[in-house]
């Protein structure tokens, strides 16, 4: 839209689709912003895109609509920070900040910056199985993007970018597994993960074991074991955490690691670079291997693939389905 509707247009889909507030900005001529959503079943994730603003909540606006929610905002790109319930943050960037919808707020951000990214996890507070008023405490502090909250941001980045790629009836699970691990970090940082279910646990380490595997799919020692003992749990405790996955914990790191491979013959910018030193940068070292297990995933060996792609100047899509891959905005101004 004209650049002269852009922040008018920003302020009133903020005040309607997330909660009513009072926003101002300096760039007001030259304002950019991008929103879109995602529902979960019962939570929201929303990813917004701005360029820098001040704002401010107070009760009149929470008189005017209140979500009852709790908002976990992941932030990249430009600083920002919250004060709220007496408290101030400070300027964050990469990394969490947690906000209470019942009770006022200002935010700001650096004015001097570039613009801000921010996905937030919309949580109804009836939702959080935290005992109430637990995460106020929580609340306008800078939450680190380390441990429980490195799985939590990459989870929230791959909702923005592929959440809307997936099918209707895969939404509510996704959001209980966003529940799973919100609840799981925001306990961690109260230093209550005893307190919270077994359950949830149990789903925070399992997220947390495919973050490390999906990091280290370049080591070449990287082995069930290797995943075990870095997350202090025994083998068998492993392989009953991925029981009820598509895919043990032996397979998927193969899995992840063929599909690596995979990208990479399909580049042309590595098209010098020899198969196996592309297998090798994946933990591939046995050749013999490699190309046996590559054809029995693809139909064809890897240089076959790549002479295939290349060949056509385009990599075809083997297999695709709802693994948070792929950017698809909701909306843009």
């Amino acid at each position: 839209m004209s650049a002269a509707d852009r922040f008018e247009w920003f302020t009133e889909t903020v005040s309607t689709d997330v909660m009513p507030v009072a926003i101002n900005t300096d760039r007001a001529g030259d304002f950019h912003a991008g929103v879109g959503a995602i529902e979960l079943g019962a939570l929201t994730v929303s990813t917004l895109e701005f360029s820098p603003v001040w704002s401010r909540r107070t009760p009149a606006h929470i008189r005017r609509g209140d979500p009852e929610q709790y908002q976990l905002a992941l932030i990249q790109g430009n600083a920002m920070k919250a004060c709220q319930l007496g408290r101030d943050s400070g300027l964050v960037v990469d990394g969490f900040i947690v906000t209470n919808t019942s009770a006022p707020l200002e935010c700001d951000t650096d004015r001097d910056g570039g613009p801000i990214h921010a996905i937030v996890l919309q949580i109804p507070r009836s939702e959080l199985p935290l005992r109430a008023g637990r995460a106020d405490h929580l609340v306008a502090r800078r939450l680190p993007r380390t441990g429980l909250g490195a799985v939590m941001a990459d989870f929230l980045t791959s909702l923005r970018d592929n959440g809307p790629d997936c099918r209707n009836e895969e939404l509510p699970a996704l959001g209980r597994l966003a529940l799973d691990l919100a609840t799981a970090y925001l306990a961690e940082q109260l230093g209550t993960v005893g307190a919270t279910p077994p359950e949830i646990r149990t789903r925070a380490l399992l997220e947390r074991s495919k973050v490390f595997i999906e990091r280290n799919l370049g080591d070449p020692d990287l082995t069930p074991r290797a995943v075990a003992d870095h997350h202090n749990i025994s083998l068998r405790g492993l392989y009953a955490l991925f029981r009820d996955e598509p895919e043990g914990v032996a397979a998927l790191i193969r899995t992840r690691r063929l599909e690596r491979c995979r990208a990479d013959l399909a580049r042309p910018e590595l098209r010098a670079l020899p198969v196996q030193a592309i297998a090798a940068r994946w933990g591939l070292s046995n050749a013999t291997v490699f190309g046996r297990a590559f054809r029995q995933a693809y139909g064809l060996s890897p240089g076959e693939y790549r002479r295939h792609v290349l060949g056509s100047g385009s990599a075809r899509v083997v297999e695709r389905s709802c693994t948070l891959q792929r950017p698809s905005p909701t909306g843009r101004a």
